[in-house]
């Protein structure tokens, strides 16, 4: 049982070893914040080094420009599926990530 839930993260602190990590994506045109799984890729024949959404397949690869990924958190240990997921990180400021700032 965890006593303190995960924080978000800033995206340089976000590990580029390959592991899926949940990112907070920017509200953009498209729509509001969301959260969704991701990782790190090094590029391959199916698109460039950068992150990408884990349910990408080849073929079909969403590649988020890191402008658009505000911040980070590990995956929680427990299975995760879409009712699970965290509230995107509303905050506007990068400081107050990390538990800096309060």
């Amino acid at each position: 049982m965890m006593h303190e839930p995960d924080r978000w993260r800033q995206m340089a602190s976000a590990p580029k070893d390959g592991s899926r990590i949940l990112v907070t994506i920017r509200p953009s045109e498209q729509g509001p914040a969301e959260v969704d799984l991701a990782y790190w890729s090094s590029g391959d024949r199916f698109g460039s080094e950068g992150w990408r959404a884990s349910d990408s397949a080849p073929g079909c690869i969403i590649e988020y420009a890191e402008p658009e990924l505000k911040c980070w958190m590990p995956l929680p240990s427990a299975n995760l599926n879409r009712t699970s997921m965290p509230s995107p990180w509303e905050g506007d400021d990068a400081e107050q990530l990390d538990g800096a700032g309060i």
